[in-house]
């Protein structure tokens, strides 16, 4: 069944596309895009409706995601990773949430933190250190660096972005549209106002903040990389009918091993997809019930997502090599997912250790891992 924010997403799905060499070259969504996709509310979809979000079923969400990201992966993985950390809007304090995301253009940056201090002082705290891999930084309008050290209760420091400077590290050959700048402060004040406990309740009574948020983001991502091999392999299909290879009187659709491999493509693509969204469905229709969820529940929430990350991949490497020499050149279809798909396996949720991690479980071991 399509939603408003599907069809918005279907309608804006060429101009995305058409966007993708810009968005790669400059390494940032072009402001006329951004701001798009911000009236259209995608970075609010998770947002309760007490602010003006969407609160969003969670299954038609990630429908949405996996639409935009078969435009374009680095603009799925802004709008996931901007939609998911906004479910901190459910947090307390309440006041600072509804600072924050009672604006309808916010976006959120924030990043794993390196070498970081938060000290008490009058007012609030003073912040030292690095967060990095903040995708999304470089259209943000707050950055959230989070801090915690020893005993220390983990925080979420809000800062307006125009206070710290951006620090360009985001040399890479995948997602480079991300902007996955990090970002430093020294000895920078954050009033109490702007800091956010990670460990005070929800007030949301919403299901959708049932659901821990670090499988939110690996289900996410899970569609960021089937929207990306979905168009994989929509582009081997049009360039196996366009293309006759040297030495050959015939396309590449004729050929027998194209047409096998095309076929374990799209199985191996179905049964991804069939497998996380099939598992959020259940799952979703249990936390709706119930308002909780249990831990068998997120042990599977966390296989299907790094399985769809990791088969997505693999069938990515299927049809790049079908491909042949088209390839290799840095503007084609091709080769643009080869590299953002393999960008995605090597972030936390697609880590292939977390199969460990549903493996000890079923084996009623200790699981260790992010669930």
């Amino acid at each position: 069944m399509s939603t408003p924010a599907l069809a918005s997403a279907r309608e804006l799905h060429d101009e995305i596309e058409a966007c993708a060499l810009t968005i790669d070259r400059e390494r940032h969504i072009p402001e006329p895009l951004i701001s798009k996709l911000r009236n259209a509310g995608f970075f609010r979809l998770l947002v309760p409706k007490s602010m003006g979000g969407s609160e969003m079923d969670w299954r038609d969400y990630l429908d949405v995601i996996v639409t935009i990201s078969h435009a374009d992966g680095s603009v799925g993985w802004c709008i996931n990773q901007g939609a998911v950390f906004a479910t901190n809007s459910a947090r307390n304090p309440r006041k600072l949430a509804e600072k924050i995301w009672s604006d309808p253009r916010t976006v959120v940056g924030n990043g794993p933190p390196s070498a970081v201090h938060s000290e008490r002082v009058n007012g609030g705290f003073e912040l030292t250190g690095r967060w990095n891999f903040s995708s999304g930084c470089r259209h943000a309008n707050w950055l959230a660096a989070l801090a915690g050290r020893g005993d220390a209760p983990t925080k979420l420091h809000f800062i307006p972005a125009h206070e710290l400077d951006l620090i360009d590290v985001w040399q890479v050959q995948g997602l480079r549209g991300t902007g996955s700048f990090s970002f430093a402060a020294d000895r920078h004040f954050v009033p109490d106002e702007h800091v956010m406990p990670m460990n005070l309740p929800i007030y949301e009574p919403g299901p959708l903040y049932v659901i821990p948020q670090a499988l939110m983001f690996a289900c996410g991502f899970g569609c960021v990389a089937l929207g990306v091999a979905r168009s994989a392999l929509d582009g081997i299909l049009t360039l196996s009918r366009e293309k006759t290879p040297q030495f050959s009187r015939s396309n590449l659709a004729k050929d027998a091993v194209i047409q096998t491999k095309i076929g374990q493509s799209e199985a191996k693509w179905q049964a991804a997809k069939a497998l996380l969204m099939t598992s959020v469905e259940s799952i979703w229709e249990r936390v709706q019930a119930k308002s909780s969820i249990e831990v068998d529940d997120r042990i599977q929430l966390r296989m299907a997502g790094t399985h769809a990350i990791r088969e997505s991949a693999a069938v990515v490497d299927v049809l790049y090599n079908l491909a042949g020499s088209t390839s290799i050149f840095e503007q084609t279809h091709i080769q643009r997912r080869f590299q953002d798909i393999h960008v995605i396996t090597q972030q936390v949720q697609g880590r292939e250790a977390h199969y460990q991690t549903v493996g000890a479980h079923y084996l009623g071991e200790e699981a260790h891992g992010i669930y």
